[in-house]
């Protein structure tokens, strides 16, 4: 212990003695870690931001969906969920404790005396709050007989209020969707923004208004959102959903289906899966820094070898062990490499901080500890590779021929 004291406080005396040399070793691990850690810390970011909106939904949403593969699209072959499937799932799926048919109407301009704009526009129940754990903060949400009534109302999203110019409790104005008038009963938390775009310039009508507003010639592109009753139970039910719907579709035994079934778990899964890979990729692309910066550490401390060759050869004189010369130099280029680590540390999640400010709507960023612990263990490993050589190379020198050096 006290010969890896007195290396370490050996190694701190010659990084002090000279700073500017010992900087410039360290800067390529400094601009290698702050690269890799400003990376990591904006992806992280970002997938936790995106994660986040899943968190709603939990383990017990289902979302069932018409399956379309691009090369069927362009040949001109999609399919469709029909209005008939949520009827079937209601009476056939006894598992299903609240299920949700959503689905948009073609038209998405919205109108307020004078002022336009265009939203995204669906259709659903009054289960929409319960299965997808969104509710309206001002107001009410759409009612079972608003639905059984078609009636001509609407839910809206706090954007609309500003793109409108709607009064700030717009419950009770009328606005102009598809050649009609509805009344807004309702506007929606606020959910904020993702990638740059709002995702509150919405707005909710009734199922069956939808329903009246597309007519009877006109598929949309209907998806169902569910809620099972046992949550232990979720994979048994997405089997149970699969085979009334394959029944329903009359789908044979060799046929793929023409729907698929997700789960809001699966998709947030799906995308840490993702973000991960790009993290590696990027972390490994960026990483190739540090590679340089080892090398950089191996010159400089080849040259510190030369430099200090009388004082190895002094030390060998009055009884210094080439291990001790070894772990001297060695400790030297790992404690360079460690402190370059933890400046670009700091650099990097300062830089992620200052990036993610300055993108709009952009999430904070987020640096996981183990992007810390990655970037200290990683720079640590380039102090001990690339100091093993000039570390072996002092401890091999010869005392006589040392103390002759000039």
């Amino acid at each position: 212990m006290n010969l890896l004291l007195e290396s370490l406080r050996s190694a701190l005396m010659s990084i002090r003695a000279h700073r500017l040399r010992s900087f410039l070793t360290s800067l390529g691990i400094i601009i290698g870690v702050a690269s890799v850690i400003t990376v990591i810390s904006l992806i992280q970011g970002l997938s936790k931001s995106v994660s986040d909106q899943f968190e709603g939904l939990g383990g017990n949403g289902l979302t069932l969906r018409p399956h379309n593969e691009f090369k069927d699209i362009m040949r001109g072959k999609i399919n469709y969920l029909r209005f008939d499937d949520v009827e079937q799932l209601r009476l056939r799926v006894d598992e299903i404790r609240e299920l949700s048919p959503v689905f948009s109407p073609n038209a998405s301009e919205v109108r307020f005396t004078g002022m336009s704009t265009t939203a995204r526009v669906f259709a659903t129940t009054a289960s929409y709050q319960e299965v997808n754990q969104r509710y309206a903060t001002v107001g009410r949400f759409i009612s079972d007989s608003d639905n059984a009534s078609a009636r001509r109302v609407a839910v809206i999203g706090e954007k609309l209020i500003e793109e409108l110019h709607l009064p700030a409790n717009p419950v009770g104005q009328f606005v102009l969707y598809a050649n009609e008038w509805f009344k807004i009963i309702g506007v929606m938390e606020k959910r904020g923004e993702i990638f740059g775009m709002s995702q509150d310039n919405y707005m909710i009508i009734p199922y069956k208004t939808g329903q009246s507003i597309i007519g009877n010639n006109t598929r949309p592109q209907l998806q169902i959102t569910l809620a099972v009753r046992d949550l232990s139970k979720i994979e048994e039910t997405r089997s149970h959903i699969r085979t009334v719907m394959r029944q329903t579709h009359r789908l044979t035994g060799d046929e793929r289906d023409d729907f698929e079934i997700e789960s809001a778990d699966h998709i947030a899964k799906s995308f840490d899966q993702i973000s991960t890979t790009v993290t590696l990729v990027m972390g490994g692309v960026v990483g190739i820094a540090l590679l340089v910066g080892g090398i950089g550490i191996m010159n400089i401390m080849l040259v510190s070898v030369k430099e200090r060759t009388r004082e190895i050869g002094i030390c060998k004189a009055i009884g210094a062990r080439s291990r001790d010369i070894l772990l001297q130099f060695l400790i030297e280029a790992v404690t360079l490499s460690l402190l370059g680590g933890l400046l670009g540390l700091a650099i990097g999640y300062a830089l992620g901080v200052a990036i993610a400010s300055m993108i709009p709507n952009f999430p904070p960023a987020v640096v996981p500890w183990w992007a810390v612990a990655l970037a200290v263990l990683f720079s640590g490993t380039v102090g001990v590779v690339f100091g093993v050589v000039p570390a072996s190379q002092a401890a091999r020198l010869d005392p006589i021929e040392a103390l002759r050096y000039e």
